[in-house]
């Protein structure tokens, strides 16, 4: 369990709660923190305040005579920032997919209409920032990743509403999983071009053309995205037609 810069704490945190979100620890099942401590190789206290703050995430409880226990699903804090990474990193699955992406389309249209006639002029020039950063990434998944992500941040922090900026951790989470999915596989269409048509609308204060600019953008995203899934799914098939080697 090693995680460069997080302290034994927030590494304790990360690899039980990791756990529980790939469903190694059932609903019902109990942890036992002396266990975990063996096995984290963590001390008693580092244990308690990890389990702490699952706790505060809906994703265990603790009661006299019944231990720790894992709670369903549905008390989990699945909006908690902490609970979409875990998810998103643990081969997530298509269900979940498509919920983050009806997400996206539910808030990311009003996001633009709202940025279209609130926007700054340091709004405008962050989100030219990431598009800069976006069009100079090339093949570099990362830097691409970063850039989408900052490029919709900064389109949902220019529509000025507190509420709506903090839905930030949703959008991020669902185009994070989904841009390294299809970058990492190399298999994507050029997103610069969208994200361009999207900013000329804000700029322009021209609300229905920011919310039909963002529903293409979120149009291409999805066809990526599905373009991938067919592909890996090809691959398997391919594989198990595939002869078996004889010896």
């Amino acid at each position: 369990m090693t995680q460069p810069g997080r302290g034994l704490h927030g590494q304790a945190v990360e690899e039980i709660g990791r756990r529980i979100i790939r469903g190694d620890y059932p609903p019902g099942s109990v942890l036992y923190p002396e266990k975990l401590e063996a096995e984290l190789g963590v001390s008693k206290t580092v244990v308690r305040e990890a389990l702490r703050v699952l706790a505060s995430k809906g994703l265990i409880e603790s009661r006299q005579k019944r231990g720790t226990t894992i709670r369903l699903r549905v008390h989990w804090n699945l909006l908690d920032s902490d609970l979409l990474r875990w998810q998103g990193s643990s081969a997530p699955t298509e269900g979940f997919l498509e919920d983050l992406a009806e997400v996206r389309a539910i808030v990311e249209p009003a996001g633009a209409r709202l940025a279209a006639t609130r926007r700054t002029e340091s709004d405008l020039t962050a989100m030219r920032q990431a598009l800069d950063a976006m069009a100079a990434a090339g093949a570099d998944t990362e830097a691409m990743v970063d850039a989408d992500l900052a490029f919709h941040r900064a389109l949902l922090d220019a529509a000025h509403n507190e509420l709506l900026s903090r839905m930030e951790v949703v959008i991020e989470a669902g185009l994070g999983i989904r841009d390294r999915i299809v970058h990492g596989a190399q298999h994507f269409s050029d997103s610069v071009p969208v994200h361009q048509d999207l900013l000329r609308a804000v700029e322009a204060g021209d609300p229905d053309a920011a919310v039909a600019a963002v529903e293409s953008l979120l149009a291409q995203a999805s066809q990526d995205l599905v373009a991938v899934q067919s592909q890996d799914e090809a691959g398997d098939d391919a594989a198990d037609s595939a002869p078996e080697e004889t010896q």
